[in-house]
């Protein structure tokens, strides 16, 4: 894992979500594969924090299209999680969830949005779920959105409101892979100060046990 250089998160949270995020998303994998019916793996996880400024880059830029498929937390405590991909990926993503060949899918219309709204219900929820099983939390996923943009455009409008709140995010680069195709995204993680409260005071509590 690629260490952190971003300032103002501690140690304790990276680590802790690093275990958390990485579990939740394998999870989430576990309902995408019953989504389409094919056995999907994760092959990689690689948590790293990045100053929110710095969220186009993930994608090659702000002037590169991108598609967001972005998830909120509520319930127990709040946040946002969203899933990135360039336009060309968000493409062999939507072959593979509609079980087309490579190379179908050349733009995004009304089924092709469904796929990935219900791809983002499905992840969300399994992720969420797998979150609240590790906190206590009563954790539940807001109804996906689907935006596509230039992805600094997309990621100013869907971070914005957050920047008050936080300087950086938790991002998690995914490569999903089946028998016969790969695809690389994006998954962050944003939580709000109230989550972080939850998950360090965790963490202290099981210091003190251990103690």
């Amino acid at each position: 894992m690629e260490e952190s250089k971003a300032t103002g998160v501690h140690d304790v949270e990276l680590s802790r979500w690093a275990e958390l995020v990485g579990r939740s998303t394998k999870n989430a994998v576990s309902g995408l594969s019953e989504m389409v019916g094919i056995h999907i793996r994760v092959t990689a996880l690689d948590l790293k924090v990045i100053p929110i400024d710095n969220a186009a880059e993930l994608v090659g830029g702000a002037e590169n299209e991108a598609v967001v498929i972005y998830v909120g937390i509520t319930g127990g405590a709040t946040g946002h999680i969203m899933l990135v991909y360039p336009l060309r990926v968000a493409f062999g993503l939507v072959d593979m969830l509609m079980g087309e060949e490579p190379g179908t899918t050349c733009e995004l219309g009304e089924l092709e949005e469904s796929a990935l709204q219900e791809m983002g219900n499905i992840t969300g929820t399994f992720f969420l779920n797998t979150m609240g099983d590790s906190t206590g939390l009563v954790l539940m996923p807001t109804p996906p959105t689907v935006m596509v943009d230039m992805a600094g455009a997309i990621l100013f409008s869907a971070l914005s409101d957050i920047m008050s709140e936080r300087e950086e995010l938790f991002a998690m680069e995914t490569v999903f892979s089946t028998d016969d195709r790969e695809i690389v995204g994006m998954l962050l993680v944003l939580p709000t100060a109230d989550f972080m409260d939850v998950m360090i005071e965790q963490k202290n509590q099981y210091a003190r046990v251990q103690w």
